[in-house]
């Protein structure tokens, strides 16, 4: 099955001469269409790191990293951009909703960004929305929504760009338990639909809600487990 993420050999260093610091050391990882991964580890262990080459949103020191087929050295920065825009879906803690803005148009823009025409981007929001359970909230502005409601809206703007990864920051961490367990049980129907779900987390309980989990310490990966079939 194709990878959608590939870490061969992946170091990323920051500083220089005898303040350089190995936040990713010697990272060899390949995730999967469908896969649903958790990566975990403590402050310091190099999960942001990570994510940030992930999410494109940063290249490697050394060694080869793949996004969606494409190795994010080869990418100037108008081509690393669109790969993140059209690759990616992000799920952020702080969900980062646009303030003033109604759940529909929220879901939206990442299509208004693209020049999808407003009429079919609304329609396309729209069934976002219902799908995830929030079409009879589609004119509230988030300040009106419930935490739980705003992560909602957030994944739903993740998914109406049909992306090939689903990138998620400690997606639960502003969110009270009963409201994270329903986040949760969100990306493990996402992900039986065949979504590739990559989660970002400290949180060893929400990491057990994915099907594999990768932990990270002093920038090395010192577990890959799966679960059983």
């Amino acid at each position: 099955m194709a990878a959608v993420v590939e870490m061969s050999n992946v170091t990323k260093t920051y500083g220089e001469g005898s303040s350089i610091v190995k936040a990713l050391d010697g990272v060899d990882i390949r995730i999967k269409k469908g896969e649903f991964v958790a990566i975990v580890g403590a402050s310091g262990s190099g999960k942001s790191t990570m994510m940030n080459l992930i999410g494109c949103l940063d290249r490697p020191t050394k060694g080869v990293v793949k996004v969606a087929g494409e190795d994010l050295s080869e990418l100037n920065d108008k081509k690393l951009t669109s790969l993140r825009n059209y690759a990616i879906g992000f799920v952020f803690q702080s969900f980062f909703l646009l303030p003033k803005t109604d759940a529909l148009d929220n879901v939206a823009t990442p299509l208004f960004y693209r020049g999808v025409p407003a009429k079919e981007a609304r329609f396309r929001a729209m069934e976002m929305l219902t799908k995830l359970g929030m079409e009879d909230r589609y004119s509230h502005q988030s300040t009106e929504l419930s935490g739980g409601q705003q992560q909602r809206v957030a994944i739903a703007r993740a998914l109406v760009t049909e992306p090939s990864l689903i990138l998620a920051d400690e997606p639960t961490g502003a969110l009270d338990s009963k409201t994270g367990k329903q986040v949760m049980d969100l990306f493990a129907d996402l992900n039986d639909e065949g979504k590739t779900i990559v989660l970002i987390t400290h949180d060893l309980d929400v990491a057990k809600r994915a099907t594999r989990r990768i932990t990270l310490k002093d920038g090395k990966v010192i577990n890959d487990e799966r679960d059983k079939k």
